[in-house]
């Protein structure tokens, strides 16, 4: 019972959730008329989002062992609960079952699903140490599935989809700096590069906070060229205020606890802002 306990938080279910569920919000933000939705092959994508991520939290948590078990000595691997080989053999099999399903859908979202293994796997391996840029590949796998989504429906990415993709890709930047402030002491021992390893934690605070103000700057233009409802702007303006609240507290208080509430929070603002998109296309 421990060892599949500890397979389930490898796999981090209500991210890999989120990831499916950003799937369905991309095909619903091409055609939110539902004229060419395709459920069967929402169903694939959002299997095929679920799986692929949950792979990717396992081989990133395969390699950030020596890390956590610094940060966080609980998590699976650190704890003995799983051990490397079955974490590795556990990344196979929900890799092939999510590149089955992303074929099952099309060519095109198997050729997307294996670029976004790949941008994985580069992270992991080589992009975790650099920093910022490492921090950049990580939110390029978050935006993927709107894309993915839009694709399933479309085959190709409205400027409706574009436009959230690039909010997703800056706010969890801002996240990912702000996870660097909270992992700063395993980091350092590792020699990954994050800017409050290289900078200090007020530098990085600034830096996270500078991309959560940069997401919040864009949400006015869906708004502005009509290509969302009014009901999009009750939900959006709780994830504004939530996101400029959150780098206020972090600039003021830049400490690791305080960096850790915040990143939690911000993945709270991010799921209001998706519900802001679905609710905003239906006009």
């Amino acid at each position: 019972m421990d060892k599949i306990s500890g397979l389930v938080r490898l796999m981090r279910p209500i991210n890999c959730a989120m990831m499916g569920f950003a799937v369905f919000v991309g095909a619903v933000l091409a055609d939110p008329q539902f004229s060419n939705f395709d459920w069967l092959g929402i169903l694939y994508g959002f299997l095929t989002g679920f799986m692929l991520t949950a792979a990717s939290m396992t081989i990133n948590d395969y390699y950030d062992r020596a890390i956590d078990a610094i940060n966080e000595p609980t998590r699976p691997i650190p704890s003995g609960s799983v051990s490397t080989r079955e974490a590795l053999a556990f990344v196979f099999v929900l890799s092939v079952v999510g590149f089955v399903f992303a074929y099952l859908t099309s060519v095109l979202c198997l050729v997307v699903a294996v670029i976004s293994w790949v941008v994985v796997v580069t992270y992991v391996t080589v992009g975790k140490r650099s920093g910022l840029p490492g921090n950049f590949l990580v939110s390029t796998c978050v935006a993927i599935p709107f894309i993915y989504g839009s694709i399933i429906i479309l085959s190709q990415v409205p400027l409706s989809v574009l436009l959230f993709t690039v909010m997703a890709f800056l706010s969890n930047t801002g996240r990912e700096i702000t996870k660097g402030i909270v992992d700063v002491k395993g980091d350092r021992a590792e020699g990954i590069k994050t800017l409050a390893v290289r900078y200090g934690e007020k530098n990085a605070a600034v830096a996270a906070s500078l991309f959560y103000v940069l997401a919040v700057s864009l949400t006015p233009v869906p708004w502005i060229l009509s290509l969302v409802s009014f009901w999009f702007i009750p939900l959006v303006l709780v994830t504004d205020i939530g996101l400029v609240a959150s780098s206020a507290l972090l600039l003021k208080d830049y400490s690791r606890e305080k960096a850790r509430k915040i990143k939690k929070l911000v993945l709270l603002w991010f799921v209001i802002g998706l519900v802001a998109y679905v609710f905003g296309v239906f006009k």
